[in-house]
């Protein structure tokens, strides 16, 4: 008997989109073929080159295709938040986060399912775990992500090599037990807070080599503020964090 036979609905891939029409519906038939058999869900923030509608029409085509349509740009965490309440909600047993770009390998997700499936309570695609996989990104780019990681590393005490990645899969009982009202991240620093949240509760975290491709169509959402708001939320995170065990 297939392994996966007996969790055919289980898996829910969340994808938060803003301007993705370049993109979208190669990405959903992408996940959509792969086996064994993912759902989506897309979380669109109002996007104004319409990838919402083009969403809408597969959504014809595809019965695993969902879509949550929100009123403007509320950031990436709100989305994810969005999603993992609507997957718990529909009994879901693994989500993930992935990109609508290309920059997350489709097929990968198969590889952050295994590792769940073998024991991890959660899953990372990690472009650092086994040396810089990372494909035409700027220098500069590649050494401020992966020094990224070193830094929050080092003030969290995380022993993860790419605490910033954003392509993951949890498990339901990790999902359950965060109280996401408590998430206070809404950019880049909430993919850490996520994973310092879930290290803190103890558990089982597993990194999966993956090769991270840049974007070929599209436009980047990245900025500098992101970056500032990783940079002193991580000691505002850890502060807390000492504050909450103390008290």
């Amino acid at each position: 008997m297939n392994i996966y036979s007996k969790m055919e609905y289980n898996r829910l891939v969340i994808i938060p989109t803003y301007n993705e029409k370049e993109n979208i519906e190669h990405i959903i038939r992408f996940v959509l073929s792969l086996e064994p058999k993912f759902e989506i869900l897309i979380i669109d923030d109002k996007s104004p080159d319409g990838t919402a509608g083009i969403v809408r029409n597969l959504q014809d085509e595809f019965e695993c295709l969902h879509l949550i349509e929100r009123e403007g740009k509320q950031g990436l965490g709100t989305a994810y938040i969005a999603g993992f309440k609507w997957g718990l909600e529909k009994g879901y047993e693994y989500i993930f986060e992935m990109d609508a770009d290309f920059s997350h390998d489709p097929k990968d997700l198969i590889k952050l399912y295994d590792a769940c499936i073998e024991g991890a309570d959660m899953s990372i695609g990690s472009r650092y775990v086994k040396g810089v996989n990372v494909v035409n990104w700027p220098m500069g780019r590649v050494l401020m992500s992966y020094f990224a990681s070193k830094y929050v590393s080092l003030i969290t005490g995380m022993k993860i090599h790419d605490a910033t990645a954003g392509f993951v899969c949890y498990t339901r009982k990790v999902l359950e037990n965060i109280n996401f009202d408590n998430i206070r991240f809404k950019g880049y620093a909430f993919q850490i807070e996520m994973k310092f949240t879930a290290w803190t509760k103890k558990f089982k975290i597993v990194e999966v080599p993956i090769i991270f491709t840049d974007r070929t169509l599209g436009t980047s959402k990245m900025s500098g503020g992101i970056f500032n708001e990783a940079f002193w939320g991580v000691i505002m995170m850890k502060l807390r964090s000492i504050f909450k065990r103390k008290s």
